[in-house]
């Protein structure tokens, strides 16, 4: 890790337009992810190796959590939550590997994935529940709450950002100055902290971002516990 570690610095530029390494990192992620998911499905069996075995596991706990949060929609929202966990947890290790660092260290990378979640999160609740259904909720219990729930759209989707892009940046800060102060004499303590940290804040992202698309949806969920109330 060197002293420029910190820095975004431009790989290629062509004028006004730079192609950094969290660009970079983050297309060599999204193709590792790619051929892996290719290679998982490939030859499904019903005798799963260890291979199919690992992946099926990873898909079940990410469904069961989605199941505890959206039980009505788990197979609209998996596979965008799914893609979204592996990808965090991969895109915060990555920073492991000499020569590279983590893309969500960068406000850029982490700002685009909170607008990401805040598109989902309308995108769900407009096809669930139809678009005047949707936008109904965000007069509801009280049509003065208007603002304030716009505002709190902006604001959590902020906040998301800045909350990963935070951590991740601090993470590697730490242990910059761990290393200077201190050499290579501490490297694995600084190395489990760095994958603690990075599983932590690859989960908080997701389950963040689980629990704003399932509030997108809650009035869905509430209109149907009524339905079969009134059947019963």
């Amino acid at each position: 890790m060197g002293e420029d570690s910190l820095f975004i610095l431009p790989w290629f530029q062509l004028g006004s337009v730079q192609l950094t390494s969290t660009v970079v990192t983050t297309w060599i992620v999204m193709a590792s992810l790619g051929c892996l998911c290719w290679l998982a499905t490939r030859h499904l069996q019903m005798s799963p190796g260890r291979f199919q075995t690992l992946v099926e596991a990873i898909v079940s706990i990410i469904e069961a959590s989605i199941r505890d949060i959206a039980p009505q929609h788990v197979r609209q929202i998996l596979p965008f939550i799914g893609s979204l966990w592996v990808f965090l947890v991969i895109a915060n290790l990555i920073g492991l590997i000499p020569g590279m660092h983590s893309p969500t260290r960068d406000l850029s990378a982490t700002a685009a994935m909170a607008f990401l979640v805040f598109l989902s999160v309308h995108w769900y609740g407009i096809r669930i529940q139809g678009l005047k259904n949707y936008l109904l909720h965000y007069l509801k219990p009280s049509p003065i709450l208007l603002p304030f729930n716009l505002i709190s759209e902006i604001t959590r989707t902020i906040a998301l950002a800045v909350r990963l892009f935070g951590n991740m940046m601090s993470l590697e800060m730490v242990a910059l100055l761990i290393l200077v102060v201190a050499g290579f004499l501490v490297p694995v303590p600084i190395l489990m902290l760095h994958i603690v940290e990075a599983l932590v804040q690859a989960y908080i992202f997701g389950m963040l971002a689980l629990i704003y698309v399932a509030g997108g949806l809650q009035s869905q969920q509430l209109r149907l516990q009524k339905q079969g109330e009134d059947h019963a």
